[in-house]
């Protein structure tokens, strides 16, 4: 099976290299970008199978991101996880708007980010596979 390719975005270089560690260690392939700009033109190129975007950075926010990524045909389908701190709340309309498939606050745990991603890969492969 070939590897999952995840795509984590934020501003703080150290959540996405602990990220990064702990994904690369359950056999994912990471790509890395730390701002909404940079994350958009890696998600074009590279395609990944998930993104997991902070929602508070410079040049482009989260949703801003999410949004650009919904508008664009070959990245429209892609699952995103979106990490918030703690007072920024995302709305439930937002979330569905937008297809978030899940929410995260800060301060996570390496884990419950890796459980996370299982999970949506998994009901997106069971999903696929019935339809």
């Amino acid at each position: 099976m070939a590897e999952k390719k995840v795509l984590v975005v934020d501003d703080e270089i150290h959540i996405v290299h602990v990220a990064a560690i702990k994904l690369r260690n359950n056999g994912y392939e990471v790509i890395m970008a730390t701002n909404g700009a940079e994350a958009f033109e890696l998600a074009c190129a590279e395609k990944p199978d998930i993104i997991v975007t902070d929602f508070q950075m410079p040049v482009m926010t989260g949703l801003e991101l999410v949004e650009k990524i919904r508008q664009n045909e070959e990245t429209k389908d892609i699952p995103v996880i979106l990490l918030t701190a703690r007072n920024f709340a995302v709305s439930q309309e937002q979330q569905e708007d937008l297809q978030i498939s899940g929410c995260l606050s800060k301060p996570f745990s390496p884990r419950e980010l890796l459980e996370n991603i299982e999970d949506i890969l998994y009901q997106r492969a069971v999903i696929n596979r019935e339809v």
